[in-house]
């Protein structure tokens, strides 16, 4: 009996982590519009509808949270990513992915579940 809590606790601790942690994008700081900066610095949301925020493990707009989930493809700058969206007054989570594009004014984002979407260049906060 002691021998199958052990093994079951090493098996949870072995799989566990690799569950929990997701990719992560290459880039360093957070870029966004100015209430997307404000948000990352201050933590506290301006109330905005014109709010987008890019930082390396999430994308997060006034009306949607969609974390990175697998770095997909890199290419100098520009990523392709998978992406778990959470929409604001829907429940469950849907898969996507962000096509993320740099360019000489910060990222621009575009999802592949609509080709109307586009968000940005978002720049380096500051």
């Amino acid at each position: 009996m002691i021998l199958t809590i052990v093994s079951l606790a090493a098996l949870s601790s072995a799989v566990l982590p690799a569950a929990i942690w997701a990719d992560t994008l290459p880039i360093k700081g957070s870029y966004g519009n100015k209430d997307g900066c404000a948000y990352a610095k201050s933590g506290e949301s301006t109330g905005s509808d014109n709010f987008f925020l890019l930082t390396s493990e999430a994308i997060t707009t006034a009306a949607s949270y969609c974390e990175i989930k697998k770095l997909v493809k890199t290419e100098g700058k520009n990523f392709t990513a998978a992406v778990s969206c959470q929409a604001e007054g829907e429940e469950g989570e849907s898969e996507d992915t962000a096509k993320i594009t740099s360019g000489p004014k910060g990222y621009t984002i575009g999802l592949a579940s609509d080709a109307a979407i586009k968000w940005g260049p978002l720049p380096l906060c500051k």
